[in-house]
């Protein structure tokens, strides 16, 4: 599996969203979130990579405003691919919400699980096109 999961933590650490394609119980998640806040919080993003070792996997993020985007893959996966999924997923948000925000993550967690799975299936990336998942979540609205 590629993906092992995604989380987007604001800097005081607090989970703002979650998706978890391994199986592992409510209090490890806890846990793991906990651990990557401190992993993540504490490197000088100016001087250091985006990429962080991760017990036995890595950790892709990215920080956009308040807010980091982390994703957890294989350590035999291409890193940089994945790096290039966070800012097609935050372009997809900003588009869909007309400029992006962490409330709009927090009052409308509905609609961006429903986007992230739109990009992301099973811990398989599905889709790249930006315009094409657009058009299938603005065709979703018309349906809801």
């Amino acid at each position: 599996m590629a993906i092992q999961f995604i989380v987007i933590l604001n800097r005081q650490g607090r989970l703002r969203l979650a998706k978890w394609y391994t199986a592992i119980g409510e209090s490890q998640q806890r846990q793991t979130i906990k651990t990557i806040h401190k992993l993540i919080s504490s490197r000088d993003h100016r001087k250091q990579s985006n990429f962080v070792l991760f017990e036995n996997s890595r950790l892709v993020y990215k920080r956009y405003n308040g807010l980091f985007f982390v994703l957890c893959i294989s350590l035999e996966d291409n890193e940089l691919g994945y790096l290039e999924v966070i800012p097609l997923f935050v372009e997809i948000l900003d588009s869909y919400f007309d400029g992006v925000c962490e409330l709009d993550i927090v009052f409308n967690f509905y609609k961006v699980y429903r986007i992230l799975d739109e990009i992301v299936v099973g811990g398989e990336l599905q889709d790249t096109n930006k315009t094409t998942i657009l058009n299938r979540i603005y065709a979703w609205d018309k349906f809801a």
